[in-house]
C-alpha cells in the first residue's frame, strides 16, 4: 500500500514535468505575481469519450478562449488576468498536462493559449479516473508560481468515477485545501447504452464532485453543447472573481450551487458498476486503490 502511495505521488509529479514545456507565460508576468484566479481545466478522455466527442471536447475549450466575452470577463477583474493550466485526466497514469501555467490577460495571450491546446494530441484512455483528475490539478494549483486570489478547478466528463480514489475524498482533499471545483457534466442520451451510464449525472457531480464556495455544475446537453456551456462556465467561473463576486451571467435553470447536497445512489455508484461493491466500513479499504487492469502508471 505505501509502495502504491508513492508510486501515485511519484506519477503525479511525473505528468507535471511532462508538461513543463509548456510552462510558458505569454501574459508576461514574472513568478509571484498576482492573479485574479487560478484555474485547472480538467477533461475526461476515458474510452467513453469517442474521437468525434473528444473533438468537441478540446474545440469547446479553444473556442472560449478565442470568444471576446471570455477575455473580457478577465479584463473586468481586479487585476485583469488569470492563471490557466489544462489537463487531461482517464485511467490512474493516463493522465496529462496539456497546457501548464499560461497567464491570460489579452485577446493575444488567450489565442495563444488556445493554440496550444489546439495543437495536442488527443490523449486516450481506458477508465474513468476523476479523482486522479482532481488530485493532479490540486497538485499543479499546490506549486503555481502565482499568488491568486481564488484557486480553482473545472471538471468535465460524461460519466462517475470507477478507478483510483473515491471522488468524493479526492474533492474534501482539495476543499480542505481552500480550492473550489465546478463540474461540467456531459449528458446526452447516445451514452444510455454505456454501462457506467448515469441518467442524473448532473446530481452526482453536485453531490460527489464539486464543493467549495459559490461551486456551481453547468450542463452541456451532449458534446455538441459544450462549446456554449464552457463559455457560458468560464465567464461564470472568472466573473466570480470581481470584487463584490457578482457573476457577469445569472446562473440559470441548468447551474446548480447545490454543492455537498447527498447523492441518493451514493458517490460510489461507479465503482459498484464495474466492481459489484457496496461501500462499507468493512469494504472501505477495497474502494481506496482499485485494480486498474494491467495498465500502468504513466501509459496513455
Amino acid at each position: 500500500m505505501a509502495a502504491f502511495k508513492m508510486s501515485r505521488k511519484i506519477t503525479l509529479a511525473a505528468a507535471v514535468i511532462a508538461g513543463c514545456c509548456f510552462l510558458q507565460t505569454p501574459g508576461g508576468a514574472a513568478p509571484g505575481e498576482e492573479v485574479d484566479l487560478a484555474l485547472v481545466i480538467a477533461t475526461d478522455v476515458s474510452y467513453s469519450v469517442d474521437e468525434n466527442e473528444a473533438r468537441f471536447q478540446r474545440q469547446g475549450a479553444i473556442t472560449a478562449f478565442r470568444s471576446p466575452e471570455v477575455v473580457r470577463a478577465i479584463q473586468s477583474a481586479p487585476r485583469g488576468r488569470i492563471a490557466v493550466a489544462y489537463i487531461d485526466f482517464a485511467t490512474i497514469g493516463a493522465y496529462k498536462v496539456i497546457a501548464g501555467w499560461h497567464i491570460v490577460h489579452d485577446k493575444a495571450s488567450a489565442d495563444a493559449f488556445a493554440g496550444i491546446l489546439e495543437a495536442a494530441p488527443r490523449t486516450l484512455g481506458v477508465n474513468t479516473s476523476i479523482s486522479s483528475g482532481i488530485e493532479l490539478a490540486g497538485h499543479l494549483l499546490d506549486t503555481i508560481a502565482y499568488t491568486a486570489d481564488k484557486r480553482m478547478i473545472d471538471i468535465s466528463g460524461d460519466g462517475p468515477n470507477n478507478e483510483g480514489h473515491l471522488v468524493d475524498h479526492a474533492r474534501d482533499e482539495a476543499l480542505a485545501k481552500g480550492i473550489i471545483i465546478n463540474g461540467l457534466p456531459i449528458m446526452t442520451p447516445a451514452d444510455q447504452f454505456d454501462i457506467y451510464y448515469l441518467p442524473d449525472l448532473d446530481k452526482y457531480y453536485a453531490g460527489c464532485v464539486i464543493g467549495g464556495p459559490g461551486a456551481f455544475i453547468q450542463v452541456a446537453r451532449g458534446f455538441e453543447d459544450l462549446e456554449r456551456a464552457l463559455r457560458r462556465k468560464l465567464i461564470q467561473e472568472i466573473s466570480s472573481a470581481s470584487p463584490a463576486g457578482r457573476p457577469l451571467i445569472r446562473v440559470a435553470g441548468e447551474m446548480s450551487h447545490a454543492g455537498h447536497q447527498p447523492y441518493e445512489k451514493g458517490c460510489d455508484i461507479g465503482e459498484r458498476m464495474r466492481f459489484g461493491r457496496l461501500r462499507s466500513p468493512e469494504r472501505e479499504a477495497d474502494l481506496q486503490f482499485l485494480p486498474r487492469d494491467g495498465l500502468s502508471p504513466g501509459g496513455e
